[in-house]
This record gives structure tokens, C-alpha cells and sequence, in this order.
């Protein structure tokens, strides 16, 4: 028998990877039958779909976790669930692509191996891929920016209007390729024609299936990537009742929408108020998130959070002012919400790097979000990047922060003028501190009134200079209790907890069921289960309740 170690390292992995994937695939199909065992017969409802192509090709994800306990939920309840499930049906699909290797065949083999797993004894609708010839044609010449405008009028039942197809797989395009400023070279072209062809594909195959099942609900991962995008844009454009899913923003948490989950649109009843418990309750999250203490999808940005050195005092001490400018990573799927005022991130660096030039009593400090340089998620188009190539690091009055830099960004709030923010979380976080914050991208927080966030480039870059003009800038009080609303709902309320039936695996990103037992998907033993059933069946809004 070879021993494991005595092979080259990177066999080695890919050996040990495949002996993990084997024994999670084994494990999620026991699971899968022992709930298949307890669904009762169908109550007569008309059935859920749930799709979810693009949360990962072959491995057990948190968002693949969400929605297949959620399924179960309804399942367990008499309500019909049909899977729409890919067989090789998308070449390639955003997780399946080697952006080094853009021809490279997507791991089908392994993808479907996981998907017969989960979908043990589930009612499953399997597509593969029916080559279109009059769209490869039409397709065949087009440059980068056409096919980002492409739009096909081929008829699909029950749509009198062109599907989008360019604007539909330019998110996922963007982040698999990790750029927002898309190339004109022929790797781009050929992954943007292969994923159109493929999102024509995935519409054809899904307006027959809910033409035949006549969905009363439709459920996706969020949205934001072609697969789940075009079915998305089907039901809006069908009728059909359509929701969305992402992490939520505590750990093995979820969060559901009748909206784009990327955007997070979070209800708040205009009469909700906080009161002393749940203020101690926020307060004891902050108290660890000023410290980096904190979780994404399992990822830690902050692998510590550093004060500021005396460096740093001693340069700041020379300006009248400081301006801290914190930055997004340019490809992620909150961007496409956030580009209303400014063209992109980068756009807006550049008005700043114009107002850092006027006011040079100012030290505008522009920091990379640490999201920038994960392992694995590389960005192609970075902040760094950007400010080397437009001479920014030799202005006088301007520091970059690198994204592997953990100084602490709280310390550099409170001793800000004011603080400047494109989308970012830490926008919210500001303004709980009592910073002015001015915003320039649409943000979660920016639906309700928690920031200063001006309409128009023009408007924005007077309210920048009246801003650093000012001795004193008067933050209206209502927007700090409004950031502790929102931050308090977003966790508390729209988290939903799926922490009793998950735990951690291997890799940061991935996950694993618990050993539960079915009762625990019932709503009356499981909140999280609960607050779904109440949403997707009810179109209710997916919060859990609070005990009084």
C-alpha cells in the first residue's frame, strides 16, 4: 500500500481532498435519506423550486447549507419541493471556470457526484446543455462591451421582451475574473460568449420546467451569478414569487429576501425602538468587532488589529485633519448595487485624490479592505494597484494603508474629521460612533437615514468641501440611533441561525452538518426554520420573531 506521504505534496492534496469530499458526499446522503423518511405525503400545495448552481461546484458551502435545510424545512411540512439541478448542463458554470485556464473543462464529474448526494430522495429536475447555433453565430464577433449590451430576442414562453444576457453574466464574469474594468482580449470573449450560451440554456430548460409545475415560489442563491440571475429574471418577468439568499452576518447564520440579498434590504417597522437589553446585546457584538473579532462565511478578515504606531501619530500631527477613505474590493457582488453616484470605486478615488490635492492641511488616509488579498480571491484590479499607477503614494498629504496592514481602523475613526466610505460596512460602524460619514456608493445602510449620502457627483464633492472646510460638523442624531436599529436588526433579526444543524470543516469557507436529528427542522424546535416557512410560503419578511 503507497503511503500518502511518501507521494509528491501536490498529489497528495488532491488525494486528500478527495477522500474528504467522499466522506462529506457520504455523510450529506445519510442525512438526505433520514429526512426523506420522515417528509409526509404532499399537502396539495403547488411546489417550491430551489436553485442553486453557483455556490460551489463539489464541496459542502454555508449558502449550499442554507438552502438545503430550508428545503427540508418545507418538505417536512407536505410541500412540494423540486430541485432544478445542472448535469453539465453550463460550459462552463462562475464556480466551474479556471479564469487561468479559461478552455478548461469545468469538474462536472465531481459536481454532480455532490449534487446526487444532497439530492438524495428529493424530486430532482436535472439539465444539461442543447447547443443554440443562431446564438453562437450572433455571438461570434461581438467585442467585450457589445456582448456586455447583448441582448437576445428568441422567445421564451410567457415573455414578450428580449432577455439580457449580456447584463446578466457580467457580475459573475467580473468576480470569477476578479476586475471590474472587464478586458477586451480574446480569454474574456470566449468566457463571455460560453456563458451566455450558457445562461440561454438555463432559461430554456427553466421556463419548461415551471411552464409543467407552475411554481408558487422559486428560491436562489443571490442572484448576483448568471445560473441563478436568468431564473431570477424569469420569474420576475413570469409572476412568480422569487428569493434570494447570502451569509448572514453572524456565524452559520443565513439571510433571506424577496429582494437581491446582496443589496441586504432589511425591514425596520418605523415604531421599533430599542430598549436596554437589546442595546447591551449590540454593544457586547461591538465590543468584539472594534477588536476584529469577527466572522464572515467562516472567513476572519482580521487575523489581529494593531493601534496606531507612533509613526503614524507623528505624521498626522503635522495636518490640521484627518480623513480616513475606506475602499470595497472592486469585484464583489455588492458593487453592482453600489454604482448609482459614481461610475465605480475607482472613479470615486479619483475625485478624492482632486480634493487631496486642494487641501493639502489634510491627510486623507486610503485604506484597502483586507478582503482585497485573500488567498484564493486575489483581486486583479486592486486599490494598491490603482494608487501606485495614478502617482497617489507620492502626494504629501495622502497614506496608503496595504490590506495586510491590521492597524486598527476604529482608532482611525475617532480621530477623524469626518470619514469617507464607498459601500462598506465600516460606514455603518461609523456612524454608530458618532462620526460624520460621507458615502458615495448605495449601500445596506443607506436606505434608511444613517450617513450623509448626496444624490449627484457634483452634490457630493461640494458636500466634501464644505465638509473640510467646516470647524464642526453637525452629524443629525437620528443617525446614530437609526445605524444601531439597522446593525441590531441585521443581526439579530435577519440572521436566521443555523448554527444548531452546522459546524466548521476543513477550510474556512466550508461547512458540515452536526449530527440533528429531523424534529430540529420543525418550526416550532427551530427559529431560523420558522421565520423561512413564514417568508417563502406566506411572503412574509424573514425575520425571527423576538421573545418579549
Amino acid at each position: 500500500m503507497i503511503k500518502l506521504r511518501s507521494l509528491p505534496k501536490n498529489l497528495q492534496m488532491r488525494l486528500e481532498q478527495a477522500s474528504r469530499r467522499k466522506a462529506d458526499n457520504a455523510r450529506i446522503s445519510r442525512k438526505a435519506g433520514e429526512i426523506t423518511t420522515h417528509v409526509p405525503a404532499p399537502s396539495g400545495v403547488r411546489p417550491v423550486i430551489f436553485f442553486k448552481a453557483s455556490t460551489g461546484p463539489s464541496d459542502f458551502t454555508y449558502n449550499e447549507a442554507f438552502n438545503i435545510l430550508a428545503a427540508w424545512g418545507l418538505r417536512l411540512q407536505g410541500v412540494p419541493v423540486i430541485h432544478f439541478v445542472c448535469d453539465r448542463g453550463m460550459q462552463p458554470c462562475v464556480m466551474g471556470t479556471n479564469r487561468l485556464r479559461p478552455q478548461a473543462s469545468p469538474p462536472c464529474r465531481t459536481c454532480t457526484a455532490h449534487s446526487r448526494a444532497l439530492f438524495a430522495g428529493a424530486n430532482s429536475s436535472w439539465f444539461n446543455y442543447q447547443p443554440e447555433p443562431s446564438l453562437e453565430a450572433a455571438l461570434s464577433n461581438l467585442s467585450t462591451s457589445d456582448l456586455m449590451a447583448f441582448e437576445y430576442d428568441h422567445g421564451v414562453e410567457g415573455i414578450d421582451s428580449p432577455i439580457p444576457l449580456g447584463a446578466l453574466v457580467t457580475p459573475g464574469l467580473r468576480w470569477i475574473l476578479r476586475r471590474q474594468n472587464l478586458i477586451d482580449n480574446l480569454d474574456t470573449r470566449y468566457l463571455f460568449r460560453q456563458y451566455i450560451l450558457s445562461a440561454w440554456n438555463i432559461a430554456s430548460h427553466f421556463t419548461t420546467l415551471i411552464s409543467r409545475v407552475d411554481p408558487q415560489a422559486v428560491v436562489v442563491f443571490n442572484g448576483q451569478f448568471y445560473p441563478e440571475a436568468v431564473a431570477r429574471w424569469i420569474c420576475i418577468k413570469r409572476g412568480i414569487r422569487s428569493y434570494t439568499h447570502e451569509v448572514g452576518f453572524l456565524p452559520f447564520s443565513g439571510f433571506f429576501t424577496a429582494g437581491e440579498a446582496t443589496a441586504s434590504p432589511i425591514p425596520i417597522p418605523t415604531e421599533f425602538e430599542m430598549n436596554p437589553a437589546q442595546d447591551a446585546r449590540l454593544d457586547a457584538y461591538l465590543e468584539k468587532r472594534f477588536q476584529g473579532q469577527f466572522k464572515m462565511a467562516g472567513i476572519r478578515f482580521w487575523p489581529e488589529m494593531k493601534g496606531l504606531d507612533e509613526a503614524f501619530l507623528e505624521r498626522a500631527a503635522q495636518f490640521k485633519q484627518i480623513v480616513p477613505v475606506f475602499t470595497n474590493v472592486i469585484f464583489d457582488t455588492s458593487q453592482p448595487h453600489a454604482n448609482t453616484i459614481f461610475r465605480d470605486m475607482f472613479a470615486w478615488l479619483g475625485l478624492v485624490t482632486d480634493l487631496a490635492v486642494s487641501h493639502t492641511d489634510t491627510l486623507f488616509i486610503i485604506r484597502s479592505h483586507p478582503d482585497e488579498t485573500r488567498p484564493g480571491k486575489e483581486s486583479l484590479e486592486t486599490v494598491q494597484a490603482w494608487v501606485a499607477n495614478h502617482d497617489v503614494a507620492g502626494m504629501p498629504n495622502v497614506l496608503f494603508v496595504a490590506p495586510t496592514e491590521y492597524s486598527s481602523s476604529y482608532e482611525l475613526i475617532q480621530r477623524s474629521k469626518f470619514v469617507m466610505v464607498y459601500n462598506s460596512t465600516i460606514g455603518l460602524e461609523a456612524s454608530i460612533m458618532g462620526a460624520a460619514v460621507l458615502c458615495a456608493g448605495k449601500a445596506r445602510f443607506t436606505q434608511y437615514r444613517t450617513v450623509f449620502f448626496p444624490q449627484s457627483e457634483a452634490e457630493y464633492r461640494t458636500m466634501a468641501e464644505q465638509f473640510l472646510a467646516a470647524e464642526q460638523i453637525d452629524v443629525p442624531a437620528e443617525f446614530r440611533r437609526n445605524a444601531r436599529r439597522l446593525l441590531y436588526f441585521q443581526l439579530f433579526r435577519t440572521s436566521l441561525p443555523f448554527d444548531p444543524f452546522l459546524t466548521t470543516n476543513v477550510l474556512p469557507s466550508l461547512t458540515r452538518f452536526k449530527d440533528f436529528s429531523w424534529e430540529q427542522l420543525l418550526p416550532e424546535n427551530s427559529p431560523a426554520i420558522a421565520a423561512l416557512l413564514r417568508g417563502i410560503l406566506n411572503g412574509d419578511d424573514f425575520l425571527l420573531e423576538e421573545k418579549q
